[in-house]
Parts: C-alpha cells; sequence; structure tokens
C-alpha cells in the first residue's frame, strides 16, 4: 500500500511540475486534490473501491417508480460511483440527482449522453443543431461557444461529465448510428470541431467525453444491435479514424468512450469487441497516444459487446482491457462480484483497481465533487434556455448554410418585379416558416400538385421555382431521403425552369438525384429547423450571407468542403434585437402600447415594424382593420400612407443624394435649385428645412382656388375624362390639368415666410426636394425611388392599388 501511495503522490507531483496545463484530470490545485484522493481512497473498503468503477443508467421519466428506488439501493449496497440520466424532465432529473447524492458516501459523478444539448434526452430544454449542421460551419468560435453554452446547461442541473463530443469520422453515408451525429468526414475538421466543442464545454467546468474510440463512422451497422466490423488497415485506422483522437489527448480532453467495434488490424482474437480489447485501450490508447484521462466503455448492455461474454465476466474484461468506467452494466450485482472475485484471485492487482479508482477520485475532484452537491430546485430551469442561446442557435444555423451550386449566378435572387417564382414543397414535414419568410421578399405562389403532368401545367407561367425538400428533424436517425416520385417531379422541373433547390435534412439526400447538371443552384440547411427555414429564405433573397461549407460528400460533383461564398445585396433581415444591440425586454413596451391604443380607440389596429442596421428585430400585428373587427390586421395587410410618401419617397432618395455628396446639410434651397436664387427661399439651409425650423409655412390650400365655395370642381381645372390637357388623377371620374403643378410649385416659391424662427411642421420643402431631384435624375420620382430602394427592402406592397386592396385612413374615397 505504501509504494502504490508513493508511486501516486510522485505521479501527481511530477504532473504538477511539468504539464499543469495539458493533464485533463488534474486540478489548479493539485496538492489539495492530492490530499483529497488520498483521504478517500485510503478509508474505502475492496467494495467501496470497486463500487467506483460503476456507472449506472437512470430514467427521471421514471420518479417515483421502482426502477429509481432501486438506484437507492444500488448506491448504499454496492456504493456505485455514478449516475447517466437518460429521459426525462429537469425537474425530476434534480430532485432524484439531490436524493441520490444526499445518501452515497462518496459523492456521485452525473453523466448525461447530451450531444446536441439536454434536449437530447429531456423534455422542455434547449437543442443546438446535430454535429453535421455544426460541421458545416466555419467559425469554430461558434462551436466552442455551443461547447460552452451546453456545459452551463449541464452545470444547471448538477451534470458533471457530458459523453460528447462525438468525433467519429463518418465517411459511410449508409451509417445508421453516427450520422449526424458526426462534424462531417474530414479528419482535420472533425478534430477541430471535437477540440473547439471540448474546449467550450470544459471551460464551463463539464468534463468531455470524446467517442466513440477507435472509430464508429465507417460501418453500416449499428453496435446497439450488433458488432460492426471496421475492415481496414491499421495504416488506414491511424491515419483516418484515429485522427481527432490523438489531437484530442493533445488538448487535453478528460475522457474518452471506447466503442463496441471488431477491428481485426488491431485485435487479432477474432470478433473481440475493442471494449474488451487490452492492445486497443491499453497499448494504443493509453500507451502510445498517451491519454491519462477517464476511459469509459460504451454501454456494456449493447448487443455489440453483450453478445460476446456473459454479464459478470464482460465486466471483467472490459476493465482488464484498461477502462477505468464500466458504464451501464446488465446487472451490477453481477458485475461488482466478478469483478471482486477477479481481484481475490488476483486477476485484477491491487495496483489496477488503484490507477483507475484514484483516476475517478481525481475526476471528481476535478468538477467539485469534494463536497456533497445540492441543487436548489427552484433555480434549476433558469439556466437551461437563456438569450445566450437564442443569439448562438441563430449563429450557428445562418453559418451553416450552405450553398453547393449556384450556376448563372441564380442566387441572390434579384430584379424581383421581371421574375414569376414559385414553391413546391417536398418531403414528409411542415415547410410553413420558410414559405412565409419567402413571401416576406416577393410575389411567391405555392404550388400543389397531384401528378408530374399537373405540376407541369401550373408552374408553367413561372420563370423560377424555389422546392424545399422537408424532413422531419425530431431526431437525427429520421429518414432523409426523396422519395421515387419526387425525384421524377425534381428532373422534370430542373429540364423546364429556373431551379433552386433546398434541402432541410442531411446532404446525403442528394446522393439520389442521378443529374444535378439542370438544377441551378442548390442550398443545404442540414435540419428542418424553424432557425434554418427562415435563415435559408433570407439567403435566397441575398439578406444575410452565404459561408457554410460541406461537412461530407453529397454527390460526385459536390465533394467535402464544397462551398461557395455569396455576399448579402442589401434586403433586409430578419433576427433578434441583441443581435443588433437592443433589448427584448424594451421592444415588448410596444405591445403594451399598441394595446392601449386598441383599448382607448385611437386607431382600430397597426402593424409595428422595428429595423436596425439592416435586420428586421420586431415586427407585429395588432388589432382590426376597423372598430367592427371583422378584419384583424396582418402582415399582408397594406395600409393607405397618405402624407408618410414624403418620408418614404422623397427623404431616402435626399439622403442618397446627400450620401454622394451631391449637396451637404449646410447646403441652401438656391444651391439646389438655381431658379430660387432670387426668392425668400433661396438662403433656406437645408438642415433647417429638415428640422421644421426654416420659416416655411405649415401648409398652403392650393385645392381653394380650383373649387366654388360649395366645394364643387371648376371646370377650368378638372375633368370627368382623361385627356391630353387633363391626365393628372385626382378622384374616380375626376383629372386635374397638367399645368397645376407648376402653378402649385410656384405659389410655394412666392409664398410668405414666418416672421419669427420657431419649429412649425412644414411639408412645403419636400415639393421642392421633388422638384431638384427630379432636374437631378431626369426621371420622376416614383420611379426613382421603386429603382433605387422599394425591391432591395421587398417593398412590393408600396405601389398604387385599388380602393379594396388597402386600408383607408379616411372613410371618403373622393380624394383616394
Amino acid at each position: 500500500m505504501k509504494r502504490i501511495y508513493l508511486t501516486f503522490s510522485l505521479l501527481i507531483a511530477s504532473l504538477w511540475g511539468y504539464a499543469q496545463q495539458t493533464h485533463p484530470l488534474l486540478d489548479k490545485d493539485a496538492v489539495a486534490q492530492q490530499k483529497w484522493v488520498d483521504s478517500i481512497y485510503n478509508k474505502m473498503t475492496l467494495d467501496e473501491k470497486i463500487g467506483q468503477l460503476f456507472m449506472v443508467s437512470v430514467f427521471s421519466s421514471q420518479i417515483g417508480t421502482k426502477n429509481t428506488e432501486n438506484i437507492k439501493e444500488l448506491i448504499k449496497k454496492y456504493h456505485i460511483g455514478g449516475i447517466i440520466f437518460s429521459k426525462g424532465g429537469p425537474q425530476r432529473q434534480a430532485q432524484l440527482t439531490n436524493q441520490y447524492q444526499a445518501i452515497s458516501k462518496v459523492p456521485l459523478f452525473i453523466a448525461m449522453d447530451a450531444e446536441w444539448g439536454l434536449a437530447m434526452r429531456l423534455d422542455s430544454t434547449f437543442a443546438y443543431p446535430w454535429n453535421m449542421t455544426m460541421g458545416a460551419v466555419k467559425n469554430n468560435q461558434l462551436i466552442e461557444k455551443a461547447g460552452y453554452r451546453i456545459g452551463k446547461h449541464c452545470n444547471s442541473l448538477g451534470v458533471h461529465i457530458n459523453f460528447a463530443p462525438d468525433v467519429d469520422i463518418n465517411t459511410n453515408p449508409a451509417n445508421p448510428i453516427i450520422g449526424n451525429r458526426s462534424f462531417g468526414e474530414d479528419k482535420e475538421n472533425v478534430a477541430t470541431k471535437g477540440i473547439a466543442f471540448t474546449r467550450g464545454m470544459q471551460a464551463a467546468g463539464v468534463l468531455a467525453n470524446a467517442k466513440h474510440f477507435p472509430g464508429h463512422g465507417d460501418t453500416s451497422k449499428d453496435s446497439h444491435k450488433t458488432l460492426p466490423t471496421i475492415d481496414f488497415t491499421s495504416q488506414r485506422i491511424d491515419s483516418i479514424e484515429l485522427y481527432p483522437f490523438k489531437k484530442l489527448t493533445q488538448e487535453g480532453v478528460a475522457s474518452f468512450m471506447v466503442g463496441h467495434l471488431n477491428v481485426p488490424a488491431l485485435e487479432s482474437e477474432n470478433g473481440k469487441p475493442s471494449s474488451l480489447s487490452h492492445h486497443i485501450v491499453t497499448d494504443i490508447l493509453k500507451t502510445r497516444l498517451g491519454f491519462e484521462g477517464l476511459i469509459f466503455t460504451d454501454a456494456l448492455g449493447m448487443k455489440g459487446v453483450a453478445d460476446y461474454l456473459p454479464v459478470g465476466e464482460v465486466d471483467v474484461a472490459a476493465f482488464l482491457a484498461g477502462n477505468d468506467v464500466l458504464l451501464m452494466p446488465e446487472d451490477v450485482a453481477k458485475g461488482v462480484q466478478a469483478v471482486k472475485k477477479a481481484y481475490e484471485n488476483q486477476q485484477i492487482s491491487e495496483e489496477r483497481l488503484a490507477h483507475s479508482v484514484r483516476k475517478i477520485l481525481m475526476a471528481k475532484y476535478k468538477v467539485g465533487l469534494q463536497k456533497t452537491p445540492i441543487l436548489e430546485l427552484s433555480q434549476v430551469n433558469k439556466g437551461l434556455h437563456t438569450l445566450a442561446d437564442d443569439l448562438l442557435i441563430e449563429e450557428l444555423f445562418e453559418n451553416a448554410l450552405t450553398v453547393a451550386k449556384n450556376d448563372g449566378q441564380l442566387l441572390p435572387l434579384k430584379n424581383l418585379q421581371e421574375q414569376k417564382i414559385a414553391y413546391v414543397k417536398f418531403g414528409n414535414d411542415k415547410g410553413t416558416f420558410f414559405e412565409k419568410t419567402l413571401k416576406r421578399y416577393a410575389q411567391i405562389n405555392t404550388v400543389k400538385a397531384e401528378s408530374v403532368s399537373q405540376l407541369e401545367k401550373d408552374l408553367k407561367p413561372f420563370d423560377v421555382v424555389i422546392i424545399g425538400l422537408h424532413k422531419s428533424d425530431k431526431t437525427p436517425w429520421d429518414a432523409y431521403q426523396f422519395t421515387a416520385e419526387e425525384l421524377v417531379w425534381l428532373q422534370e422541373v430542373a429540364k423546364e425552369k429556373r431551379l433552386i433547390l433546398s434541402v432541410f435534412t442531411r446532404p446525403y439526400a442528394l446522393l439520389d438525384v442521378q443529374d444535378i447538371s439542370n438544377i441551378e443552384s442548390i442550398v443545404v440547411a442540414y435540419q428542418n429547423h424553424r432557425i434554418a427555414q427562415e435563415k435559408a429564405a433570407q439567403l435566397i433573397f441575398g439578406a444575410i450571407d452565404a459561408r457554410g461549407v460541406l461537412p461530407v460528400s453529397a454527390h460526385p460533383l459536390l465533394p467535402v468542403n464544397t462551398g461557395i461564398s455569396i455576399s448579402k445585396i442589401g434586403r433586409l433581415a430578419y433576427g433578434l434585437p441583441e443581435s443588433v444591440g437592443l433589448d427584448s425586454k424594451r421592444l415588448l413596451k410596444i405591445d403594451s402600447l399598441a394595446h392601449y391604443t386598441i383599448e382607448k380607440k385611437m386607431a382600430p389596429g397597426m402593424q409595428i415594424l422595428v429595423a436596425k442596421q439592416g435586420k428586421v428585430v420586431y415586427r407585429k400585428n395588432f388589432g382590426t382593420l376597423d372598430y367592427n373587427e371583422n378584419h384583424p390586421v396582418t402582415e399582408n395587410t397594406i395600409y393607405d400612407l397618405a402624407s408618410l410618401t414624403k418620408i418614404l419617397a422623397t427623404l431616402p432618395e435626399m439622403m442618397k443624394m446627400f450620401s454622394q455628396n451631391d449637396y451637404n446639410i449646410n447646403s441652401t434651397f438656391s444651391d439646389l435649385l438655381p431658379e430660387l436664387k432670387n426668392t425668400n427661399k433661396a438662403n433656406i439651409k437645408i438642415i433647417n428645412a429638415f428640422s421644421h425650423n426654416g420659416l416655411l409655412q405649415s401648409w398652403i390650400p392650393f385645392y381653394l382656388k380650383t373649387v366654388t365655395p360649395q366645394k364643387k370642381p371648376l371646370t377650368a381645372y378638372y375633368n370627368t375624362q382623361k385627356t391630353d390637357d387633363f391626365s393628372v388623377p385626382v378622384a374616380k371620374n375626376l383629372y386635374m390639368r397638367n399645368d397645376y403643378k407648376d402653378t402649385i410649385y410656384q405659389r410655394i416659391v412666392d409664398s410668405d415666410l414666418l416672421t419669427k424662427k420657431r419649429y412649425l411642421y412644414s411639408d412645403l420643402p419636400y415639393y421642392l426636394f421633388k422638384k431638384y431631384l427630379e432636374q437631378k435624375s431626369k426621371t420622376s420620382l416614383s420611379v426613382l425611388v421603386q429603382k433605387d430602394f422599394y425591391p432591395d427592402v421587398r417593398s412590393l406592397s408600396t405601389d398604387i392599388f385599388s380602393f379594396t386592396a388597402f386600408f383607408l385612413w379616411s372613410k371618403s374615397l373622393l380624394l383616394r
């Protein structure tokens, strides 16, 4: 015993002396860690030491049942070292955690298999994108942030180790169990993503666990059901499958999980699972790779290992192979008894047992288990979903979007007024968010058909077709393929139309598309998540950039790392207020004001939109179109903007001229319009005109001289029919003479100024600005703003419409 204690002490001292920052289990206070480990280990009985090796599964969904109560017996009788929580809910899990920790002599390791967040196992919790999606993201800082946030979620629930990241290199599209759980097929990308994720999660105080050593990516079998074979040379395995594990060892990952795999090149005994192989676990992982952290088996109840040896024997074999923690044994009692018997028979030495138990205790100290933790149940949910998560998941999905093909630079779509666009939904899941967001940018028709001939007929009027493949993303294992019928329809549409294919599932779906030559643009969004749908639509219309790359080969013509970068073209994007420095909670006050306005009958309803830095961060509709409450205000409601035209048309053009240095704020009206040089408007500065303190009258009732005292139109100014001389529409069947516009302008020029400078709203400057803009551009203001601004911000509803198409502020239709 003294020799073992001395050896361990020297080990700790040595590690602290030259590898303080790299040893995965060493705490910052190594001396205190050593003392605690020694004090606990030296007090342990043999049964207590053996118990530390076992980590059992618990479903918090079964709280109060015999199953969860049996765990208490395992803690008391067999002194198990840890628990891995599976399906359930956060509050129930927290309750069980407190109960179990309270009765355990040595604090329990609490683990979860939460690769993309707690939602992998628990209801009402947050889910981050799958690894395949994050594998498309170039910015690895975002991956590190995701690891950190998942770690913080684990912290809130008292979880010390998360069995993530999965660093299997998924080179086999037919892999039934890894697939979306992998960062992809490029070993460098998988390694760097795994390192970033690990760094983030361990920075949050949660131990990472890289899996499934020596690599579960290139197989078509599921080790839960059978023993998959990795049939490659040792050179290939060393250069590909082992690569991420080597890199993670160098970067200080806390633990590895050994998979249940048949690897003939690494294990000479036929059919022996890698998790039971001394050569794979000890000779390769511990000795050759130099890994010093904790080593977990994959679940010992999985068929890949359970069929190889009986219960008990498999536990001993896994421990002798070099594993430290025996995960989810089929029978704890038999496993403990078998390990104890092997110890008593000297098959397992005291030194071997001490090696693993002390490592487990080191890890427990590192995560703060030198004190029995107690979760404050009322605080648990507060840390499970925060604004930081909402912001980050938007960034991840946006950065993952991959333009895999873009012939003729179809993306982003331009010249929207000149082409008709249709949307067709493929797949077994909804595309509601994609469709809704597409229609925020253009007039898009949704086409549904029962046959390819009907589809071709219905699509005939359209220039561009957007097909969205929407497959369920409830789990990463859901089916992702096109149906046979969809593949036929896809090819027929591609032959006839300019086609954009948006894939909301794993990129392997494209492998079934034999000919992609006629598909002009392909966008891969990876999941059918709401955010992925919304961001994909924004990308198609140039509101956001395309930055992602394919993490796997999706087609012979679309190899791994394919990704066309596309820059946004200035259209409004959509996102969270905090992404542009605004506060969501403060914006919610708008809701209260809107409801108050409607309640006090100041207005029956309204649309409110807030945008900053080119991004819409608030867009809501309130109330109805009138007080009869028959027609609710919707996103499609069009309002008569009336006098707001000055601000929404003239002002943007004046701002553009200013940005081009055509004038400055101290310029005068005579600088803009030389004909005003000898008038009382000549020296009025533009800044004063915009600020409504330029001495101009508020308004001029131009119409008074054109009507009788009874307000009837004078025939000298109006005609009931449109003619060459009377072509300015004023009301239904009423046209003003063309030259009266000149009279209006001259009356403004000749109007008197105020005698005292003060603030007084005036709309007169905007008539003068209109004159200036039209002289400068040699085109009408309406044409000018349609060309310069409205198409880019998707102002399809900024135009002239019939009375029935929009909401009128006034009940009178005479002058509308």
